[in-house]
């Protein structure tokens, strides 16, 4: 059964296990989304990469990632909610998912559950359903604390994925920060020094927290930050790679394409006409 919720302020909170069936739930480009296979196997694309989910793996994506399901080998639960109905940027002191959870990079979060894990967030999806029945006044908050709920289990099972402790949380918390930041102002901030001066530590403290958590360098961060929005507006818009350039901040088209090169190993026209051959459906304006 689907279960959705909307405010009087535009807000929006649903919970569908048809969510490649929901139309109107699939048109909406305001939501963040937790997808989480509950049974057999999930095959999507998101932002045109194929991606296949088994049991009690979850993803989490964006308003700006593009998904597609492709098929359905078993029971998935989608779980969505928009801006409006919780802003995680405004209430990050709460949840501690920004940057981390969900980020805009095409390098997703996906986490695989412990059976205790899945029984934990099996426990909240049983308690939203109890709430989606109840309708009164106190309905929506009640529903929002459950998202939170939600949403705080999530990231202590991807706390516990990074090794994540009380000893390097403020370590870590710096690196979710730096996200973040990369997020908001990758158009303008391309080197890592301009967010090293921001978050007030140098450009070598920054490589040196990201390699004690075995992630990417920051500058990579950064590269794959850029390459995914300049990959999103080749694929789903008609604009030209000379304007793209210029969204991006690049000083010119020359600039993008080396970096575009460099980053894909293709060059800017060699990838939207591969794209096409593998006939991806009719982009929008």
């Amino acid at each position: 059964m689907d279960y959705q919720f909307n405010t009087r302020l535009n807000g929006n909170i649903a919970m569908t296990y048809h969510f490649h069936e929901n139309v109107s739930l699939k048109r909406d480009k305001t939501l963040y989304k937790f997808i989480w296979v509950q049974s057999g196997t999930l095959s999507i694309e998101v932002d045109h990469i194929p991606m296949c989910l088994e049991k009690d793996e979850i993803i989490t994506l964006t308003p700006l990632h593009h998904l597609e399901v492709k098929e359905v080998g078993g029971e998935y639960l989608t779980f969505l909610f928009n801006s409006n109905f919780y802003c995680i940027y405004g209430h990050d002191n709460e949840v501690s998912c920004n940057g981390f959870l969900f980020y805009g990079s095409s390098r997703i979060m996906r986490l695989k559950l412990s059976g205790e894990q899945s029984s934990n967030l099996n426990d909240i999806v049983r308690i939203f359903r109890q709430e989606s029945a109840v309708h009164d006044n106190l309905q929506e908050e009640m529903l929002r604390i459950v998202l939170k709920r939600f949403i705080i289990t999530c990231t202590r099972i991807a706390r516990q994925k990074f090794d994540v402790k009380e000893e390097n949380e403020k370590t870590f918390d710096i690196i979710r920060q730096f996200y973040v930041l990369v997020d908001q102002n990758f158009k303008e901030k391309k080197q890592v020094q301009d967010y090293a001066d921001i978050l007030f530590r140098s450009p070598k403290t920054l490589s040196n927290l990201f390699a004690s958590c075995g992630l990417p360098s920051p500058l990579k961060v950064i590269h794959e930050r850029i390459e995914a929005e300049a990959k999103r507006l080749l694929l789903y818009t008609r604009k030209s790679a000379k304007e793209i350039s210029s969204i991006l901040g690049f000083e010119d088209l020359a600039s993008f394409s080396r970096f575009f090169k460099k980053m894909t190993g293709e060059s800017v026209s060699e990838y939207r006409k591969r794209i096409q051959r593998e006939e991806l459906p009719t982009v929008a304006e």
